[in-house]
């Protein structure tokens, strides 16, 4: 009799028994990622700053509605992402997606869109699915979030500075920054301390609208101080990294020796160096231009940090096309959007977290670099040429006439042509058997600052042979964007670039390291679905029905057992 109670009431242990598994699951649970490239697994520095929030984040993404199938995934990628951080960050991510142009009028559309568009928040048109019988519209989509703590908020454009070379790599490569992208926003609001930026002064360097977005940038987001390096006893330490751009007049050894030790005591350097002065105004006004050496006397300097940049030009068949006159109609200038091989569009690197995955870099007038020896110090590639690139060597006549040979690839047979590098390590002074001992006593006793002959920590320099990467153009209406070009209203991804480098020399949190995510993009065989789509079909549509059958049987077979007379 107690067996048979027992049998009649299965089912209630069955319920028991699952409510107390979820009890459990709802206070111990984790996931499994399966996938080669661990693409839904956090990177430990991202675990670390979620684990580590004091207050609730909330973000509020503009992914809703009736989207375009790729950007309808990236839209699911996202709300899969953010609810991994809620869970690590113990509940203290709250996120909502909602389409904010909902219900406003046309005027409060254009006014929302405009302020967005302010925020780098760019929006997107496409045309909405339709359901059938319905005539198809255009309407905006928002790629984009709003990170939102105590009183601060941070913007996050989904899309932006993604390499783009077909839509569904597009959105793959969107995808695989979504971590990074988030991770570094709430980096950025939760913040504690500010790094200190220095830029430095003394040798020509440009303070004025060729720097806007540049300086702009540097006061909004850091400690930003101007450091005159002419004028400075040494270069304080309290800088967590300083930035030297387009240097025109030459190094002393006094003012290298600052440099030196500077990097010996744990400093960073991102260096943003025309060797050569080729300007495009004086090209415009003769049509060519003699591209000369600037003398700078950084040579040696850099060659002992690992690098070497060469008295050279780069051309490359991936270049900016730029407006030029070709003849007059009338009494007005004919112009001729034509590709300008001395302003290549350099690709970033596969494997480095600064540059991979990131949309074309915008250079003007660029020199190639080389690695040199240099004990104890990781070398890696930032920047270069496509695989169609040529160097021009000095003395270089800078002509209009390039144009005529940027579609000859046979002209362009040198591929991969470094434009920045990335150097770290305990670096050697260059002056290290050189000093005199006055002037280490004075280091020493007055300037506070010992001298070094090899690094006491791990230091980082970037070396880009390209000023043109971090400055603007400038309009009779103002500074343009960094990475704007106004002849095809395009603007690449150098401010991307700018950020990610400032991020890995002043950053302690390691989040950059999430740019390195790889997810690969595994496509179907055309010909091996067709050739086996009968097989396919079986295995998807009929095979789950009979098995569901098949399985309906064993179980009335078994209840037929236990239960029959």
């Amino acid at each position: 009799m107690n067996k048979l109670a027992s049998s009649k009431y299965w089912w209630i242990y069955l319920i028991i028994a699952l409510v107390f598994i979820n009890l459990l699951a709802s206070q111990f649970h984790n996931r499994w990622d399966l996938t080669k490239e661990k693409r839904y697994t956090l990177g430990e520095p991202t675990k670390e700053l979620l684990r580590n929030l004091d207050d609730n984040i909330n973000v509020d993404v503009f992914l809703k509605g009736n989207l375009k199938a790729g950007i309808k995934k990236l839209s699911k990628s996202t709300e899969e992402l953010l609810s991994e951080f809620k869970e690590y960050s113990n509940g203290k991510i709250h996120f909502r997606f909602f389409d904010p142009l909902t219900d406003l009028d046309d005027s409060a559309k254009k006014a929302l869109v405009d302020s967005l568009n302010r925020m780098g928040i760019q929006p997107m048109t496409q045309v909405a699915q339709s359901k059938r019988g319905e005539e198809q519209t255009e309407r905006f989509v928002l790629p984009g979030a709003i990170v939102k703590y105590k009183d601060r908020i941070f913007p996050i454009n989904l899309l932006k500075g993604v390499n783009n070379p077909d839509e569904n790599t597009f959105y793959n490569n969107a995808e695989s920054l979504l971590e990074y992208k988030f991770a570094n926003a709430i980096d950025k609001v939760t913040e504690k301390k500010t790094p200190a930026i220095g830029y430095v002064l003394g040798n020509g360097e440009p303070l004025d609208f060729s720097v806007y977005n540049l300086i702009e940038g540097l006061r909004k987001n850091y400690n930003f101080g101007i450091l005159r390096l002419d004028s400075v006893e040494t270069i304080p330490t309290q800088f967590n990294a300083i930035v030297i751009v387009k240097p025109t007049t030459r190094f002393s050894e006094l003012e290298k020796l600052k440099l030196d030790q500077y990097v010996m005591h744990g400093g960073n350097i991102i260096m943003m160096v025309d060797y050569l002065h080729a300007e495009m105004d004086s090209l415009q006004l003769d049509r060519e231009t003699l591209a000369y050496d600037r003398g700078l006397n950084l040579d040696d300097l850099l060659f002992k940090f690992g690098v070497r940049i060469n008295e050279d030009l780069v051309q490359d068949m991936q270049c900016a096309t730029i407006n030029f006159v070709t003849g007059m109609v009338g009494d007005k200038p004919q112009m001729q959007a034509l590709p300008w091989p001395y302003f290549p569009l350099l690709s970033g690197s596969s494997t480095n977290p600064i540059s991979k995955n990131l949309d074309p870099v915008y250079a003007k007038f660029t020199n190639s670099l080389d690695t040199v020896q240099a004990k104890g110090i990781h070398k890696s590639v930032l920047l270069q040429t496509s695989a169609n690139g040529r160097i021009v060597s000095t003395p270089a006549i800078v002509s209009i006439q390039s144009v005529k040979m940027a579609n000859d690839p046979k002209a362009f047979d040198r591929p991969n042509i470094p434009a920045a590098v990335l150097l770290e390590g305990k670096f050697n002074s260059l002056y290290s058997n050189r000093i005199s001992s006055g002037m280490r006593d004075t280091m020493d006793n007055i300037y506070k600052q010992p001298f070094l002959s090899s690094g006491n920590l791990v230091s980082k320099i970037i070396v880009c042979a390209s000023a043109g990467i971090v400055m603007n153009d400038v309009s009779q209406r103002g500074p343009l964007p960094m990475g704007y070009n106004k002849d095809i209203n395009y603007t690449f991804a150098n401010q991307e670039f700018l950020q990610n480098c400032l991020d890995y020399v002043t950053g302690l949190s390691g989040i950059l390291e999430a740019r390195s995510k790889d997810f690969t993009l595994r496509m179907l065989d055309p010909k091996k679905v067709e050739d086996n789509r009968t097989f396919w079909q079986f295995m998807n549509v009929v095979l789950p029905l009979v098995l569901v059958i098949i399985a309906g049987f064993i179980f009335q077979w078994i209840r037929k057992r236990k239960y029959g007379a």
